[in-house]
């Protein structure tokens, strides 16, 4: 695949940890950083595409699949009932009953077209095959996002140049295709070995990444190279909300899964709020995404940790400060 000299890659983190600054700077050690287009429009995403292009030539841009089922209203309603007291109680406010949002999709694939990027990758379900067209008529290279090897063989029928196989010990939302379904619990490694007996196609391992050892023990599996994104959340250059660095040094953090702040299944670490009503959480993104977002603002302005989603993955004890160059070669076996 050749898809970079450091097989140590920088994951897309939408939301703001991921800036066209560390994707610039993990290009300057060999390595490949993705621009997350996720929460972005075009006009956004295209600004990141042309600051990024102006110090490196080698990047990808990772795009969110729209889920194309529509969410139980009901359930959403009833969880909205269930959580108002408190982010009322806080100060806070509730989002509105947002019941479509494919995140600016065909404008953002129309952009990539027009001003083709090195590397595309895809997460939460697979494109249509006309969008794979349309960017491999353009020289673009694509990274479809398995969370299994059921997900893998569909991947493997739009022929892309690689699967991005990401293990439930990941931070941030987990790729799954059908986001009701529970995600698969298998090691790094397992799944590694399971994708690359499904498929001929070359894999990038991604979740849980964080130190020399786990790098080394995914690439002898069978992955080609790995992607990071909690090890790089204290860089200099991530966006990262001081609340959420705070969160990531606190030796007493610990990380979990959770739907309570989005409604599709998330690693993140523990919180208040994840406790209380994770149960509760219907199978909804981005419905339950954009109901809460008011809610989570409300707590990265005021220093609140236990009302804001802190993703994070089982490596964060391995997340350190520091220039992200030097942080991915770090990493390096």
């Amino acid at each position: 695949m050749n898809i970079a000299t450091l097989p140590i890659l920088a994951a897309p983190m939408a939301g703001g940890p991921t800036t066209p600054d560390l994707v610039a700077a993990a290009a300057t050690t060999g390595s490949l950083g993705f621009l997350a287009a996720g929460y972005l429009g075009a006009s956004d995403l295209a600004t990141d595409i042309a600051s990024v292009r102006g110090r490196s030539t080698q990047f990808g841009v990772n795009l969110f699949v729209p889920d194309p089922q529509p969410v139980d209203r009901d359930a959403v309603r009833a969880y909205r009932e269930a959580i108002a007291p408190e982010i009322v109680t806080l100060g806070a406010q509730l989002g509105p009953e947002t019941w479509e949002d494919d995140d600016d999709w065909d404008r953002k694939v129309d952009l990539l077209v027009e001003d083709p990027v090195p590397w595309v990758s895809f997460t939460f379900g697979l494109p249509d095959a006309t969008t794979v067209a349309r960017l491999r008529s353009v020289d673009t290279r694509l990274l479809m996002t398995v969370t299994d090897a059921e997900e893998a063989r569909a991947a493997a029928d739009l022929a892309p140049d690689g699967l991005v196989v990401q293990a439930s010990a990941a931070g941030g939302h987990r790729g799954t295709f059908d986001q009701r379904r529970p995600p698969g619990t298998e090691s790094l490694p397992e799944l590694v070995r399971a994708v690359t007996a499904a498929t001929a196609l070359p894999v990038v391992a991604a979740g849980g990444v964080g130190d020399r050892t786990d790098v080394r023990e995914a690439l002898q599996a069978g992955a080609e190279a790995v992607v990071v994104g909690t090890a790089l959340l204290l860089a200099d250059e991530a966006g990262t909300r001081p609340t959420h660095r705070r969160a990531l040094a606190d030796a007493d953090s610990t990380t979990t899964t959770m739907r309570a702040y989005t409604g599709r299944v998330a690693r993140g670490i523990r919180t208040g709020f994840s406790d209380r009503y994770d149960v509760l959480a219907p199978a909804a993104y981005p419905t339950v995404h954009h109901l809460t977002a008011p809610m989570r603002r409300w707590a990265a302005e005021h220093g609140d940790p236990d009302h804001l989603n802190l993703w994070a993955g089982t490596g964060l004890r391995g997340a350190r400060s520091g220039p992200t160059a030097e942080l991915l070669a770090a990493l390096a076996p």
